[in-house]
């Protein structure tokens, strides 16, 4: 496993960090049991992963949890998250520090070491930064969390709008937001102020269903090329980011997919999320790959920088390669 520091925090994380939200939530989603999601846990940590990232609206704490407590808190860093907003409305600071309260309890845990406040809009940001955070401080300095976090909602938020506010505001530890290579946008809008503020930067999106479900991704290149937002070549190709499969390039797309996010200047880990053995494995390997040859990093920017919110839709029920996060 290879180890990056993330940013302000200091803390020493895998550059693959488990996700255990998404389509496939450890399995859950398919049927499977909180043992099965332990195993994978288990599997990942045995691998060298050492983040291990949650949510209360995945329900997956308590598979977390009991994954601490057969293998040890110790060496595990840990993230879970909250909503700002929720049926009812707008979550009251009370709220939060009792839904964080019933996360620690689910995680078998004292205390997380990322706190997210979670799927933040642009219109609920300046609640949730001058009503949530001073509340979560609190908390923060009792030892119930270690480093405060954000994330964005990357379908109703493609421009990364939230974040670019946030990157205003110095609570702000930690940010997880969408990247891949059909939607590169935060290396211009994100990346710059978060590399000279020192946040951390853990991605999502980097494959979900636009690269792992077959025939979408072909799909979504010939109605960008219709409407003239690629190069229009690409609507006759049968499979358009081919030319990333090669003896000195990737061996497939799911591959090509992490390696090109996980080598992105400014990145410290990349999620992944499945319900699978096999495919939890494969997916590491790939993150671990080395970066992409430069002409091929150099055709997928040329081709596609300019896009925005692309794949960036709600997860789908896990395909055949496992699904990021």
């Amino acid at each position: 496993m290879q180890y990056t520091v993330l940013g302000r925090t200091g803390i020493s994380v895998s550059v693959a960090g488990l996700g255990c939200g998404g389509s496939s939530r450890l399995g859950l989603s398919a049927g499977h049991s909180i043992d099965h999601g332990v195993n994978l846990i288990r599997q990942a940590l045995d691998r060298g992963v050492n983040l291990i990232d949650t949510a209360y609206s995945y329900d997956t704490e308590p598979v977390v949890g009991a994954a601490l407590k057969a293998h040890g808190r110790e060496g595990v860093i840990v993230s879970t998250k909250q909503k700002v907003v929720n049926k009812g409305g707008r979550v009251r600071p009370d709220e939060l520090i009792q839904a964080l309260e019933k996360s620690l309890k689910s995680l078998n845990t004292d205390y997380v070491d990322i706190f997210y406040l979670h799927t933040v809009l642009i219109e609920d940001y300046s609640y949730a930064k001058n009503e949530l955070v001073p509340v979560l401080q609190k908390a923060q300095r009792q030892g119930k969390f270690r480093f405060l976090g954000i994330t964005e909602m990357p379908p109703r938020d493609a421009g990364h709008q939230m974040l670019q506010s946030a990157l205003h505001d110095d609570c702000w530890d930690v940010m997880m937001f969408a990247f891949h290579m059909l939607n590169q946008n935060a290396r211009q809008l994100l990346f710059p102020l978060m590399k000279q503020k020192n946040i951390g930067a853990v991605l999502m999106f980097a494959v979900r269903s636009l690269f792992s479900e077959s025939g979408r991704l072909e799909k979504e290149i010939k109605q960008l090329a219709r409407q003239a937002r690629v190069p229009a070549f690409l609507a006759d190709e049968a499979q358009p980011l081919d030319f990333l499969i090669h003896e000195q390039g990737a061996s497939n797309l799911i591959e090509a997919a992490y390696r090109y996010a996980r080598h992105e200047s400014g990145v410290h880990t990349v999620l992944f999320g499945t319900g699978n053995s096999d495919h939890l494995q494969l997916n590491i390997d790939a993150i671990l790959k080395p970066i992409l040859p430069l002409l091929d990093r150099q055709r997928v920017e040329d081709w596609f920088s300019g896009l925005e919110g692309v794949g960036l839709d709600e997860p789908q029920r896990e395909k055949v390669m496992g699904v990021i996060k």
